[in-house]
């Protein structure tokens, strides 16, 4: 599906059920439709796409473009950073941007990462969750993929952080458009092997994604941390 491919991105543990403490799942009849026509497109126009595109485009050239697409997630980052409080992770994203902006030809390269800057991704939703508010309900967001009322909002917010939200050029719409499309199809090109994976080993594909999602969402709030360690204070 379209943002399967984010939720499993380092990923390499496939999923265990959810529990009956952890479905919160009210919307599940709906949610399943959604999800069900997501999977539609996906077998019949994204992941098609994301072959030709793995087959096509040299290992590199892939490498250079997630690079930049990367790159270019640094303000939104660097914002999110701050609001939690993450003074040495939000130096890290500023040196980054500044070293794989100019020595990295607008992050083409990831210069800073060889130096021992490695990338790390923030968000609004995190930055809820860190200041203690709930995830809601399990959303399955169709043609965008599973979510709750938290990272919708935290979606909405994040585009107050992107510098292109206000920048103003002729044909603007049109790069987005692209850079979006681009985006996923990267990202669906780095998981056919891990989302063919999971779905040929799951008894209910729609299940593990929730399971998936959600134990990926709660690693990234932590920052990696595990179950029994606590949030950094502030």
């Amino acid at each position: 599906m379209l943002a399967a491919g984010f939720l499993v991105t380092g990923c390499a543990t496939m999923p265990a059920v959810d529990g009956p403490q952890t479905i919160n799942d009210p919307l599940e009849g709906a949610n399943r439709v959604s999800f069900n026509v997501s999977l539609a497109f996906d077998k019949g126009i994204l992941r098609p796409v994301a072959i030709v595109y793995r087959r096509v485009v040299p290992t590199p050239v892939r490498n250079g473009v997630r690079n930049f697409l990367n790159n270019l997630d640094s303000p939104l980052i660097f914002a999110n950073d701050v609001l939690q409080g993450e003074t040495d992770r939000a130096g890290t994203t500023l040196i980054r941007a500044g070293v794989n902006t100019t020595i990295g030809l607008a992050g083409l390269f990831d210069v800073a990462g060889s130096m021992g800057y490695m990338r790390h991704y923030e968000d609004f939703g995190q930055t809820l969750a860190v200041y203690g508010i709930g995830e809601g309900p399990y959303i399955f967001v169709p043609l965008i993929g599973p979510a709750n009322p938290r990272d919708i909002l935290g979606w909405a917010v994040d585009l107050a952080f992107d510098p292109f939200t206000y920048a103003q050029w002729d044909g603007k719409y049109y790069w987005l458009g692209g850079k979006t499309a681009v985006d996923f199809t990267d990202l669906r090109a780095r998981n056919i092997d891990t989302l063919d994976d999971l779905e040929k080993s799951s008894l209910d594909f729609y299940a593990s994604v929730r399971s998936l999602y959600r134990q990926s969402r709660n690693n990234e709030i932590r920052n990696g941390a595990t179950e029994v360690q606590d949030l950094p204070d502030f």
